[in-house]
């Protein structure tokens, strides 16, 4: 393993803050269209509340019924998995040492 010389000089801080701002920045892209899509959510169920308030209340009824339909559908499939079944298993052996492959022929 060769390792690579360093150079010597450390770090700037302006070296460091560019990482962490494009670190920042990644994060920010890849999390903006989960985030936008709740927020937008949340907004859009706030909205119909405030126009008419009966809306809210089925929006709420609505949420309910689709997290306890999700909830259920993810425990029938789990409880529709089977394992493989038992498994043999053999014991390794090692290679005798006549035909190891490290050794040289003589």
């Amino acid at each position: 393993m060769t390792t690579k010389p360093s150079s010597g000089r450390p770090s700037s801080d302006k070296s460091v803050l560019g990482a962490g701002l494009l670190v920042v920045a990644a994060c920010a892209v890849c999390c903006a269209g989960p985030l936008l899509a709740v927020l937008g959510g949340i907004g859009a169920a706030s909205v119909i509340g405030a126009i008419w308030i009966p809306a809210l209340a089925v929006v709420a009824v609505a949420a309910v019924v689709a997290a306890l339909w999700v909830h259920r559908r993810r425990r029938q499939a789990s409880a529709c998995r089977s394992g493989p079944g038992p498994v043999d298993v053999a014991m390794p052996t090692r290679i005798p040492s006549d035909r190891d492959p490290g050794r040289l022929p003589q």
